[in-house]
C-alpha cells in the first residue's frame, strides 16, 4: 500500500514526538515543601497540574523530622530512652495534623495506623541502640529512613484524596547500593534495572509512582542511607534510570541566584546555568541544587529545573548542557564558610616526583576531601570543609615537610562559562577587594570559576563588593539577560552558604 509523503511525515513526526512525551518527569520535593498541611496540598496541586507528563514524584521527610532522628539516637545511645522518646513524639504528631482536613475519615485512620506502626518500630530501634555498646550504622540508618517513608505515605494518601490515582513505593525496592552506611554509593547497574522494572509498570497504567529520597538498601536488603543531599540524588537516579525529559527539583526558593540574598538583597534568580555551572556553585555554597544531583543528569543529558513550590507559575532554573551567555561573562557569585586551609611547604618537592602522590595519600587514608588546591615550586595550599581528622592529618603531613593550619577562612568561587578566557575578570575581582588578604587563589582548573580564600569576617564585604561590581554597576542591562521580568519576591530565592 502506498503512503503520501505528508502520511509519511506526519508518521516520521509522530516517531519523534512520542518518544519525548511518553518519557516521564521526575518531580522531587524538599523538606520545607512538605512541612505542613498547606506544603503538602501546593505539592499536591503541583503534581495534578502535571499528571500528563507522567510524574515520578520523589520526597524528603518533613522539614525537621531527619534532625529529630539523630537527636534521639544520640540521646538513646546514652541511656536516655525516655527523652529519645519524647523528642520524636511532635514530630509523629506533625504528620497527623498534617493530614488532617486533607484526607477522608477512613484515609485519616490508615494512616494514623501507619504512623503508629512507625513509631512503635523507631522505639523498638532505639531500643536496639541503647543497649549497643558501639555505633550500629545499619540501625542508624534504618531509623533514619522513616522521615522520608512516612512521608511518601502521607503525599501518596493526599493525592488520592484528590482524585490522582497514587502509589506509594518503597524506596529500598528500587535503590540498591553498597553497605557504606550513612553514605551508601548507588550500584547503578543493579539500581536502574531496579527501578525500570519497578516503576515501569505503573507509569505504563497510568498510576502516579510515590517514593521517599535518601533511602536504599544493599544487595541483602538491609537499610541505607545516600548521605547530605541524598534525596535529589534519588531523583537523578531515577531520572537516569527512565531516561527522564526533566528533573524537577521543588524547595522554598526560586532557583539559583547571582548571590546569597541574605547578604545581597538584589540578588536576581539565574534563568540558565550550564550543568557545569550549577555543579560549582553547587560545590561552593549553593545548596538549592547537591552537587551529586547533577552527575547522573549530565551523563544522561537531562535537564535539572530547581522552582519554588511557593511560586509554581514561574519556570525557576533551567540547568541543562547548554547555558545563556551573559553581558558580564559572570553568572554567579558563591561562597562557603567554616573552611579551613592547609599549606605544606618542602624543598622535596623541587624537581621531584611522587611528592603530590604521598600528600593525597594521606587525606586518602583519613577519608578526608579536599575542595581546592594550588601549587608552587615548594608548597602545596589547599582547602577543608571536613576537619574531624585534621590532628591525624596534620600529624602525617610534617612527615612530608613544614605544615601551617589556618581556620576561619571562607571561600568565594565566582562562576561564569568562559569565564578564564575573558580577559580582565581576574583583574576586576582582585581590584574590587584590593583591600582583603587574599590567602588561597586558584584559576584554571576549571574555566568557569575563579575561586580564592579570605578571613571568614570579611565575606559578606566582600560578596556584596563583587556583586555590586559585577551585576549593580549598569544592573539594568545585565538583570535582563540574567533574571526573569518583573520578579516578585525576590528575598524567597536562597544562594545558601
Amino acid at each position: 500500500m502506498l503512503v503520501s509523503r505528508s502520511a509519511f511525515l506526519f508518521f516520521r513526526v509522530i516517531s519523534w514526538i512520542v518518544p519525548y512525551v511518553m518519557n516521564p518527569t521526575i518531580i522531587k520535593f524538599g523538606g520545607t515543601s512538605v512541612e505542613d498541611a498547606p506544603a503538602f496540598l501546593r505539592a499536591t496541586e503541583i503534581i495534578d497540574a502535571r499528571r500528563a507528563l507522567r510524574p515520578v514524584v520523589v520526597v524528603s521527610a518533613i522539614s525537621g523530622m531527619t534532625d529529630a532522628l539523630i537527636a534521639s539516637m544520640r540521646v538513646a545511645s546514652h541511656q536516655q530512652m525516655h527523652t529519645a522518646v519524647t523528642l520524636l513524639k511532635p514530630h509523629f504528631e506533625r504528620h497527623l495534623e498534617a493530614s488532617a482536613g486533607l484526607l477522608a475519615e477512613a484515609q485519616a485512620r490508615d494512616f494514623h495506623q501507619q504512623v503508629e506502626k512507625a513509631q512503635s518500630e523507631v522505639c523498638a530501634l532505639l531500643e536496639t541502640i541503647s543497649r549497643s555498646k558501639q555505633a550500629q550504622g545499619q540501625l542508624s540508618d534504618s531509623v533514619l529512613s522513616y522521615g522520608e517513608r512516612l512521608s511518601s505515605l502521607l503525599l501518596t494518601a493526599v493525592l488520592r484524596a484528590r482524585g490522582c490515582d497514587a502509589r506509594t513505593v518503597d524506596a529500598r525496592q528500587v535503590v540498591i547500593t553498597d553497605d557504606q552506611y550513612g553514605c551508601a554509593a548507588p550500584l547503578f547497574k543493579e539500581t536502574f534495572e531496579k527501578t525500570r522494572s519497578t516503576l515501569s509498570p505503573l507509569l505504563d497504567a497510568g498510576l502516579i509512582p510515590v517514593l521517599g529520597g535518601f533511602v536504599g538498601s544493599t544487595l541483602r536488603g538491609e537499610t541505607t542511607t545516600l548521605g547530605r543531599g541524598g534525596s535529589d540524588y534519588t531523583a537523578a537516579l531515577v531520572g537516569a534510570a527512565l531516561g527522564a525529559n526533566e528533573i524537577q527539583i521543588w524547595t522554598d526558593v526560586s532557583g539559583v541566584l547571582t548571590a546569597d540574598p541574605r547578604i545581597v538583597p538584589q540578588a536576581q534568580p539565574i534563568r540558565r546555568l550550564s550543568y557545569g555551572e550549577a555543579a560549582e556553585l553547587a560545590y561552593f555554597g549553593a545548596k538549592v541544587l547537591h552537587p551529586k544531583t547533577i552527575q547522573p543528569a549530565v551523563e544522561n543529558s537531562i535537564p535539572v529545573r530547581i522552582c519554588n513550590s511557593h511560586l509554581p507559575e514561574e519556570d525557576g532554573t533551567l540547568v541543562a548542557a547548554e547555558t545563556e551567555a551573559s553581558p558580564r561573562t559572570v553568572k554567579s557569585i558563591a561562597h562557603k564558610t567554616g573552611v579551613t586551609t592547609i599549606q605544606i611547604t618542602s624543598a622535596r618537592m623541587l624537581g621531584a616526583y611522587g611528592f603530590l602522590r604521598a600528600l593525597f595519600e594521606v587525606f586518602d587514608r583519613h577519608r578526608t576531601a579536599v575542595d581546592v588546591v594550588t601549587t608552587s615550586e615548594v608548597s602545596v595550599s589547599l582547602s577543608l570543609d571536613d576537619v574531624a581528622a585534621l590532628t591525624a592529618i596534620t600529624r602525617e603531613l610534617e612527615e612530608l615537610g613544614a605544615v601551617r593550619v589556618e581556620r576561619g577562612r571562607a571561600i568565594i568561587c565566582v562562576v561564569g562559562e568562559g569565564l578564564c578566557g575573558t580577559p580582565g575578570i581576574a583583574a576586576k575581582v582582585f581590584n574590587t577587594i584590593s583591600d582583603i588578604n587574599v590567602t588561597l587563589i586558584s584559576q584554571g582548573a576549571s574555566s568557569i570559576n575563579l575561586t580564592f580564600a579570605i578571613e571568614e569576617g570579611r565575606v559578606g564585604e566582600a560578596v556584596c563588593r563583587l556583586h555590586e561590581a559585577f551585576f549593580e554597576v549598569s544592573g539594568v542591562e545585565n538583570a535582563k539577560a540574567n533574571s526573569f521580568p518583573q520578579r516578585r519576591k525576590v528575598a524567597k530565592g536562597l544562594h545558601l552558604t
